[in-house]
């Protein structure tokens, strides 16, 4: 693990946006608050936002078997 993952090492403010692009993720989530979206969206997120986040959180070998059950279905749905 590098030094910014365990907190030893501070990231400047300066960098957070070419972060957040970088990792195709909000400023807010980098700092801890996932829950943060950009301004004019409110609400709660949507539910395939949810879901996708809850399985970023699964186990490597889970989530492999969530894409393939997805990449399966949306083969059924494309003929």
């Amino acid at each position: 693990m590098g030094s910014f993952e365990i907190g030893c090492r501070r990231v400047p403010v300066s960098l957070l946006p070419a972060l957040a692009t970088g990792l195709a993720v909000t400023v807010e989530e980098p700092i801890g608050a996932p829950g943060l979206r950009p301004a004019g969206k409110r609400g709660p997120a949507p539910k395939l936002q949810q879901q996708l986040e809850r399985i970023t959180q699964l186990p490597t070998a889970k989530q492999k078997m969530v894409s393939e059950v997805l990449d399966s279905l949306l083969a059924q749905a494309g003929r």
